[in-house]
């Protein structure tokens, strides 16, 4: 068996066979490291490790000239040259959730950006498949400023593919593990935003049933979207839903009603799960921390959380009133819709707090009109200082007879990023996209690389004169009158 190519080499004949890197551009590249090699007197490449350190060195400049991006750079030195999907160029790995792979992308001809999510060909089932092409339709269905939107969708072999609008910034979860707990303005802000585009979903007959920190995305100057409607389920026809009847969801976030009647959700679900995602954002922490996925279920249907203002101080009765009201593990008085979210969050969402009619309309947020509901007694009687098991912030907790139904199969699961945003890079080596035919990658064998094309010229045809012309004719005509005579005295004509 032969020994492997070097590294450089596969860089090289990697990057040309994508088209991603010209002749004249490798060229170039090599040109100045060798430059910078001279000035420095390294010594001339022998080992791997030296070669590894060219390869370093010739994409450290490729990617600064804007020829190839950093993940691009790391597939190509793979040998992996397959980077498009469709008509899509993939530049950026994002992260992985429940329901595939996330990759950054760019449209060839329009180049506008995107999010490219990909069904894992290993997950690739008959149940994945119809999940993932029920989100297609889901979400294209969709068209709210504070929804990811979808832009396209595709099969490329054995390949599915959805494509939605390119988000910069991150996601909720990423940015209070990064920045640490929110304030007030934040939080509410945020969240308000999200409650938003969820009173468009609910008003379009969709329950989101997955949301949490990392299904909210936040750009740099403070929009959020709510992303993946992936686990959605219709509210009044759900016989097409490929995970009816089961627990699906994040444990962390998941409302009582989830839990115990998964086949029977109606949107304040959603709000439960906001409220959840409001208590994360404003204290740093989850309501329920520790534990396994079946304790937390537990929780969620017996016990209270606690006191957010024992880790947030400065929060005000008003302000944790809300969180509770969409806390609350009895529907009938838990807060009633998203709209009303949005409706109570505005004065804390504004930078003041008698302008919260000013924030929707800077947002274009229209609320409609709800009938006013009984004002029922407070239901707080609140220690800051309580423990976890302290059920006075929280009432209503419901007898939970156990922690799922006897008919549910339980699908939880806390992907780490939302499709939809390209800056929660995984620290993990980014994996290649999944090959049409089937295999997970695209890489030279060890034994020798496939040769590189060259590049196309242009055939010149020859110029024939005028009297080389008619010399062929005459000479045709003398040939095949001989041929007629020939054979003229062989038949004794």
């Amino acid at each position: 068996m032969s020994p492997p190519l070097p590294a450089d080499l596969v860089f090289r004949e990697a990057a040309l066979l994508s088209e991603l890197v010209s002749e004249s551009q490798w060229r170039a590249a090599v040109r100045e490291v060798k430059q910078d090699r001279k000035k420095t007197g390294t010594a001339k490449v022998e080992s791997d490790a030296e070669r590894k350190t060219l390869c370093d060195d010739i994409a450290a400049i490729l990617v600064r000239d804007d020829v190839i991006t950093p993940y691009q750079a790391t597939q190509l030195r793979a040998g992996r040259t397959k980077l498009t999907l469709g008509p899509y160029l993939v530049t950026e790995f994002i992260g992985k959730g429940g329901m595939g792979q996330v990759f950054g992308g760019v449209h060839e001809i329009m180049g506008r950006r995107c999010a490219i999510k990909v069904l894992p060909l290993d997950k690739s089932d008959e149940l994945a498949r119809e999940s993932f092409h029920r989100e297609i339709r889901l979400q294209a269905s969709l068209d709210c400023p504070y929804l990811v939107r979808a832009f396209d969708a595709g099969r490329e072999g054995s390949v599915h593919f959805l494509v939605t609008e390119y988000v910069p910034g991150t996601d909720l979860r990423r940015l209070v593990k990064e920045s640490g707990r929110l304030s007030v303005q934040q939080a509410a802000s945020i969240v308000a935003q999200a409650a938003a585009g969820l009173a468009y979903a609910h008003e379009s007959g969709l329950i989101h049933r997955d949301i949490k920190p990392a299904n909210i995305l936040v750009t740099p100057q403070g929009h959020a979207k709510v992303a993946d409607v992936g686990l959605a389920a219709l509210i009044s026809t759900p016989d097409d839903d490929p995970r009816a009847g089961k627990v699906v969801g994040t444990a962390d976030y998941l409302s009582p009603e989830q839990i115990r009647t998964p086949d029977a959700v109606g949107p304040q679900c959603d709000v439960y799960s906001l409220g959840c995602t409001l208590y994360y954002a404003i204290t740093g922490k989850v309501p329920f921390p520790g534990g396994d996925s079946r304790s937390k279920c537990k929780r969620h249907l017996t016990q209270a959380p606690w006191d957010p203002r024992r880790f947030a101080p400065e929060l005000s009765d008003e302000f944790v009133e809300i969180i509770a009201d969409m806390m609350e593990k009895d529907v009938d008085q838990r807060i009633e819709s998203a709209n009303e979210v949005v409706r109570r969050l505005s004065p804390w969402a504004s930078m003041h707090p008698d302008e919260g009619e000013s924030w929707l309309a800077e947002r274009g947020i229209e609320l409609r009109e709800e009938p006013a509901r009984t004002q029922r007694p407070s239901a707080f009687g609140m220690q800051a200082d309580g423990d976890g098991d302290d059920l006075s912030w929280k009432t209503a907790s419901l007898d939970s007879g156990g922690v799922g139904v006897s008919n549910s199969e339980v699908i939880l699961d806390e992907p780490p990023v939302s499709s939809g945003g390209l800056s929660s890079i995984t620290s993990d080596p980014p994996p290649p996209l999944p090959d049409q035919s089937g295999n997970l990658d695209l890489h030279f064998p060890n034994r020798s690389a496939p040769p590189i094309p060259p590049p196309p010229t242009e055939r010149r045809r020859g110029s024939v004169s005028r009297s080389t012309l008619w010399l062929t004719v005459l000479l045709a005509i003398l040939i095949s009158g001989a041929a007629g005579f020939a054979l003229a005295v062989y038949l004794n004509v």
